[in-house]
């Protein structure tokens, strides 16, 4: 009864082929469990103990895309043991092709994106960096795909020929409209490889200043000083003169002060260490030099250079304030006036005698000479 039972047909199948099939999955699934839950997960432990964080993605990547497609393909081959109608047989091949596909796409997209981000995080700031590359990653997944599809449907029966010809006329007459784009494109990669920016750095490009939020395919983003969005096209960013101010390890500063043509030679030889002294009490600060540079329309020019062993702008600002008010104290204590812009005009009045009159350079008024 039994022997009867497994020769029963179904649907030109026997019985114990069913079984046979089933038994193939089955059996097929169990081996793939097991394989996961041993050999795999000893190596997902020995790659936790490494230093690189990729071999760990790419265990992730194989659990994820790998062990369902073996599980996809044991179910296909476990029916193919049937004897099943021509097109039913076409349709599953067919579906597991795609399946596999799918599967086999995603998973070079994810290997390949993983190495570039490993490769990215190993550059320095590669945290940084790794924020940039979206454009590359769409650009990656694009090609990826495109090429899967064209193997796919050559491995389904299509002329891959006459597609891959119809795209090609299709893609110089695409080149050919959207020049501004591609040469964008070109320029994100120019950005990315040779890095004259990065994400957060503080750049100035003409009359334009902000820290840059994001390097897109055709656009960078920058956020300015005050509050709004730039939008420049890479192609008008790389074509710049682009000065990057995080790139600045240390800051050269040049200021100049002037003094009153009354000053006497003596105080006047003693300025220039004032201004070294001065510049010496502020930290962290390295000084260069101070010089009596040149005698100016109404007043006698000083000029002092210093660095700043700190590219932060407010800094700057605090020591530049406290030389000031340090400068004016110590001027003031001498009696030495710091100048003003001053004109000095020479009337002649009826009797041919000189009137001498000193006057602020851009006064609203000048008083009349009296005779």
């Amino acid at each position: 009864m039994f022997e009867e039972y497994l020769t029963l047909e179904i649907g030109n199948n026997t019985t114990k082929d069913y079984l046979l099939a089933i038994a193939f999955i089955v059996i097929g699934i169990l081996v793939v469990r097991i394989f996961k839950k041993t050999f795999l997960q000893k190596i997902k432990k020995l790659t936790q103990k490494t230093s690189t964080n990729f071999d760990d993605y790419l265990i992730e990547a194989i659990e994820k895309f790998v062990i369902p497609a073996l599980y996809i393909s044991i179910v296909f081959f476990g029916i193919k043991t049937l004897t099943i109608s021509g097109g039913f047989r076409d349709i599953i091949s067919n579906a597991h092709k795609v399946i596999l596909a799918y599967y086999i796409v995603r998973l070079v997209s994810n290997v390949l994106i993983l190495l570039l981000k490993t490769w990215v995080k190993e550059q320095e700031n590669g945290e940084e960096k790794v924020k940039q590359i979206g454009g590359i990653i769409l650009i990656i997944n694009v090609l990826i795909w495109g090429l899967g599809i064209l193997f796919l449907f050559d491995n389904l029966g299509y002329d891959v020929t006459a597609i891959v010809t119809g795209m090609g006329i299709g893609g110089i007459a695409v080149a050919l409209a959207a020049q501004n784009i591609l040469g964008d494109l070109f320029n994100y990669f120019v950005i990315f490889f040779d890095r004259p920016i990065e994400i957060g750095d503080f750049i100035v490009i003409d009359d334009k200043n902000g820290v840059v939020e994001k390097i897109g395919i055709k656009t960078t983003r920058i956020k300015t000083l005050s509050g709004e969005q730039l939008v420049v096209a890479n192609s008008d960013l790389t074509s710049s003169r682009i000065h990057n101010y995080k790139k600045m390890q240390r800051r050269r500063i040049l200021f100049g002060v002037g003094v009153s043509y009354e000053t006497n030679s003596d105080d006047l030889k003693k300025i220039p260490g004032i201004l070294k002294e001065i510049v010496n009490h502020q930290k962290p600060i390295t000084f260069d030099r101070a010089h009596f540079k040149e005698f100016g329309d109404s007043s006698l020019n000083f000029e002092v250079v210093y660095y700043i062993e700190d590219a932060a702008y407010n800094t700057y600002m605090d020591i530049q304030q406290q030389i000031n008010f340090e400068i004016f104290d110590k001027f003031q204590s001498m009696g030495i006036s710091i100048a003003f812009p001053t004109r000095t005009l020479y009337l002649r009045n009826e009797n041919d005698q000189e009137l001498k009159i000193n006057s602020i350079t851009n006064p609203e008024k000048v008083d009349k000479a009296k005779d």
